[in-house]
Parts: structure tokens; sequence; C-alpha cells
């Protein structure tokens, strides 16, 4: 059944979800094993990185067991090992790629590091077989929000990137200033639900003309000085309205940006891939704008937005076919930006 097939278990613990997957020739998953650590980290309100390593640590035999008995192989059917190697939390990212690298070494396996950024773009191609490049993706995420130019399955051109904070790093520190618990992305589409976005205009930060660059602390400075004038003059609010009022201003600037880069490159074909591209309200407007202007739109599963080892797997075909294989120096490389190859 696996002759003459990339069969690759994958490794993903750059944050605080400790993931094994095993995929073939990239686009089929056998098993995509996921533990979270949410509920160990609520009660911090964020990730504490020092536990999310000793969670990984604990965590990470049982889980790449698990992917292993789900798929239902043997280690001795696999064809390499890919591993993600940044960007992340460093402390996290280690105990994946050391272990990837004692794996691989044991059973006599290459070893395929992978950039985190773009497992997530490959996770479109997972779901959406018929997805080639070249073609636009939008990358929403914690720590990223970038418009990407995909020419090939290797070849990456930047169109547009945050210049300070990511659309995911604003809900998040929204969704503390709102009380609202940890993970903040999710509550805030949840009640923005029960809300009116057009209950405060908070600014749609888009810069100067044509520019496919983002910039999103101006809107959480925005909010956080309304909630604090709020709270100094006794002025009641509505979180649902203030949630959907400042979701709304992300939404419109990540959707006209994606319709713009699509414009730019000549693309008829977005992606949109990261924690974000889980969020539903972004989901429909961005249905409903492709829809309008011919552009057919990808977007993964939510349980393939968030991180996992499917997504790497998928990745690790790609860098498979080209031989980009790493050695038993492979070190986590924290600050990995798109495109890089640091091994």
């Amino acid at each position: 059944m696996l002759k003459n097939k990339a069969v690759i278990l994958a490794i993903e613990s750059s944050c605080d979800e400790t993931s094994a997957a095993v995929v073939i020739n990239g686009r089929q998953v056998l098993s995509n094993v996921i533990s979270s650590q949410i509920n160990i980290h609520r009660q911090y309100g964020g990730v504490v990185p020092e536990i999310a390593s000793r969670k990984h640590i604990e965590n990470i035999d049982n889980v790449v067991k698990a992917a292993m008995d789900e798929a239902g192989i043997d280690f001795s059917m696999l064809s390499a090992i890919g591993v993600t190697y940044g960007p992340g939390l460093v402390g996290a990212l280690l105990v994946g790629v050391n272990y990837a690298k004692a794996l691989a070494f044991g059973l006599g396996l290459p070893i395929i590091p992978v950039n985190h950024i773009e497992g997530h773009i490959a996770a479109n191609y997972i779901e959406h077989t018929e997805l080639e490049p070249p073609f636009v993706c939008l990358v929403v995420s914690g720590g990223h929000t970038n418009l990407i130019k995909i020419n090939s399955y290797s070849s990456f051109e930047i169109m547009g990137q945050t210049l300070d904070d990511a659309a995911g790093e604003a809900y998040d520190k929204i969704a503390r200033s709102l009380d609202l618990p940890y993970p903040g992305g999710p509550k805030i589409d949840e009640i923005s639900k029960k809300g009116n976005p057009k209950a405060v205009m908070f600014p749609r930060v888009m810069l100067e003309d044509g520019s496919l660059d983002f910039s999103f602390s101006g809107l959480k400075s925005s909010v956080l000085n309304y909630l604090n004038k709020a709270r100094l003059t006794g002025l009641q609010i509505s979180k649902a309205d203030i949630a959907a009022s400042f979701q709304q201003a992300v939404i419109d600037v990540l959707a006209e940006k994606a319709l713009m880069a699509c414009d730019a490159a000549g693309c008829k074909e977005l992606a949109v891939c990261g924690g974000v591209s889980a969020n539903t309200s972004l989901r429909a407007r961005l249905k409903k704008d492709c829809h309008k202007h011919g552009i057919s739109l990808y977007i993964p599963s939510p349980i393939l937005c968030t991180d996992n080892g499917a997504m790497i797997g998928s990745a690790a075909y790609y860098e498979y076919i080209e031989g980009n294989f790493g050695d038993m120096s492979l070190n986590a490389v924290p600050g990995l930006k798109i495109k890089e190859r640091r091994y």
C-alpha cells in the first residue's frame, strides 16, 4: 500500500500543542494527534514558556506513539521524520527537535526541518487537494500576519507583513482587557456574535496607498484607551459591542488587503491559514468578498488552522522531494523567517 510513497512522521511543538502526525505524499493524513495545554495555561492568562516546555517533554513520547498507532503502521514503514524547528518558543521547539533527531538517528532516517509558518500554508494542501501554486496566502496567527505569494511549493514571496502587532496578538491583548479567558481570539469571536460591530468606529489602519503591510498597534491602543476612559468616567460598556467593533476593524483590514494582494499578484486563488483563520466572521467575510470578485477561496477546517502535526507533515513532503534534509547539528531557531533555511 505504501510502496513508492513518502511516509513522513511529523512533529510539532512550537508553542503549547504537542502534536504528531503521519502524512503520505504531503496530502493524505493517516493520523493527526494533538495534545493541547490550553487548560494549563488558562489559569495564567497566556502561555508560560517554561511550563509549555515541561509539558512537551511529558507528552511527546505518548503523542508520537498514538500517531503511529492511529496510522496503523510501524516505524520501519517511515520514509523520514519532519519537525518544526522555528519560529516559536525556543524551549518548546527544542523538545520536538531533539526528539526528532534521536528518532531519526535510531531509525536511520533523514530528518526534515520545517518552518512553522510554511507548515500553516501547507495545511491547505491537505483538504484542498486541487490547490497548487501559484496563489496568494494570507497568514494570520498569534505571532504573524503576512501576505505571501506562493510561487511554487518551495518558493515564497512576501508581499506584506505586520509592522508591529500581529492580528492574533491584538486579539489576545484586547481579550485580556475585556477580562475574557485564554485563549482570547475564540472568545472574542464568540461574544462578537451578540454585539454590534458598528457600536464604536475604531480605526482601520491601511498605511500608505497600495501598501500590503499591516499595523494593528494603533487599533489596539484605540480600544484600550476607549476602555480606560469608560472605566474612569463610569461609562457603561457592552463587552460584546466592544469585541464586535474591534473584530470588525481587524477583518476590514485583512479582507481588503487580501483582495489587494490578489490583484497585485494577478492571482484568482486566495488561501488563508493560521489560528485566526478559524475565526467565523473572517471566514464569512472572505467567502463573500472572494465570491464577489471571482476569487477561489481556500481555508482549512479549524482543527488544521491551529498548530498541528499534519500541516508539518505536508510541508515536510515538499522539502523531502527536493532533498532538503537536516543533520544531527539541527537546532531550534525561534526567530526563523519565511523563506529562511537555517540548517
